[in-house]
């Protein structure tokens, strides 16, 4: 592959940013090598500066499940920016925007837009605790809910230790009122609240993990939250921003039945433009500013542009059979990698829920934190190279899903596990 053009920009970018990126995955610290930088996009493919193209695993993190450039979505964005990019004022996308989610989401009753997940994660925490008068919160093992102080923090050592802060600049003070669970342990969970659930304000989780890889909750496990938090008065919060609309048309809280009191989105509502959300119900809704004293504010918030672009997509993934043909494609997937894994003496699992998956690289079952951690990480990278050369894009780190859209068929997932036959058998180092 010809990468001239992606170095040069690697090389100027390195003197301008921090590490050359804006994001921290993207810069391929974890595997090794230097990013390429895309030009453009279509359907399943990215396509680089270089001319290099590539079946894309990524859609952009997640928001593209209709695939790159989608037509409807283009259109919908080119009809409405020309009335203008941002008003300042309420615009009638935003009021469509809250009913679409609202609708498709019942534990919804009420919405509030912002402009990234990581502002709705924060925003739902900053309700949590002004709604119950508590300070301390719960988060998970392998769990991410964005760059905010309070989610930058890892467990200790024992199950209750206080959480020590996992970045420079986040106070130890802050990282004191956050608790961390193991994801998928019982009894854990069960203790944390018997000991101290009258101080939680909120408990936060990814109801399917998507930042350790992809892990699924055990059969009751979110229903076991479920339980503790209402025993306790804690508000249970699920981060959809990743799960939302992407393994069930209602998300993560559909598939598994389950009713958080806050929950949490971004990515697909925005179909590709910066965008997030959070909602709940009614009675905690009407604590945020102006309705109450909770304050949260977004000057660009409910965008025009951001909310075309998601309401397009939105309109896309309610045709009829559109999740259940998602979900063959992905075991189609998934069931190829592992037999052409098998095939090259490659021990290795996969895990996947409508359109996310995960692959590992162990003979066991990855169902927790510590599971997906001890999988091989460097034959990880060297299958990730071994997939890039041969134009297949998986995520530049062991610990990240992986994303379906419609726009990946047959010729895409066949081409995807042909270049993986080669791949696992370079992978063995």
């Amino acid at each position: 592959m010809k990468n001239d053009i992606s170095h040069d920009l690697f090389t100027r970018a390195k003197a301008l940013m921090p590490g050359g990126v804006n994001s921290p995955v993207r810069a391929f610290k974890s595997v090794g090598g230097e990013p390429f930088f895309a030009q453009r996009a279509e359907g399943a493919y990215l396509i680089d500066v270089d001319g290099n193209r590539y079946v894309d695993y990524i859609g952009s993190w997640g928001p593209m499940i209709a695939g790159h450039a989608h037509p409807k979505v283009l259109e919908a964005v080119a009809r409405v920016m020309r009335d203008g990019l941002s008003f300042g004022v309420p615009n009638p996308l935003e009021v469509t925007m809250a009913e679409t989610i609202t609708r498709l989401v019942p534990s919804c009753d009420m919405v509030r837009m912002v402009n990234s997940g990581t502002e709705a994660t924060l925003s739902a925490i900053r309700l949590a605790r002004g709604a119950t008068g508590r300070e301390r919160i719960v988060k998970f093992e392998g769990c991410y809910h964005g760059h905010g102080d309070s989610f930058l923090v890892k467990a200790g050592s024992g199950m209750l230790t206080l959480g020590v802060p996992d970045s420079p600049g986040v106070p130890k003070g802050l990282a004191d009122l956050t608790l961390t669970l193991p994801y998928n342990d019982f009894e854990a969970a069960t203790q944390l609240f018997d000991k101290c659930g009258n101080e939680i304000a909120g408990l936060i989780i990814e109801p399917i993990v998507g930042n350790a890889n992809c892990i699924l909750p055990r059969e009751g496990y979110l229903q076991h939250l479920r339980a503790l938090c209402t025993k306790h008065g804690t508000v249970l919060i699920f981060d959809e921003v990743m799960t939302g609309f992407r393994v069930a048309l209602g998300g993560a809280q559909q598939r598994y039945g389950i009713t958080p009191d806050l929950s949490t989105f971004g990515k697909i509502i925005g179909g590709g433009m910066p965008v997030g959300a959070y909602g709940g119900r009614a009675d905690l809704m009407r604590q945020i500013a102006p309705s109450g004293p909770i304050y949260q504010a977004g000057t660009l918030s409910g965008n025009p542009v951001a909310m075309a672009a998601g309401l397009a997509t939105l309109e896309l993934i309610q045709a009829e059979g559109f999740h259940a043909s998602l979900e063959r494609r992905t075991h189609q997937l998934c069931d190829g990698l592992e037999q052409a894994a098998s095939d090259a003496g490659v021990p290795v699992t996969t895990n996947r829920s409508c359109a996310m998956f995960g692959l590992f690289f162990t003979d066991r079952k990855v169902e927790t934190y510590a599971d997906a951690i001890a999988c091989d990480t460097q034959a990880f990278n060297r299958f990730f190279h071994g997939m890039r050369t041969r134009g297949v894009y998986l995520a530049p780190s062991a610990y990240e899903a992986g994303f379906l859209s419609s726009a990946h068929g047959d010729a895409e997932i066949g081409h995807t596990i042909e270049a993986a036959r080669e791949a696992f058998r370079e992978a063995r180092g």
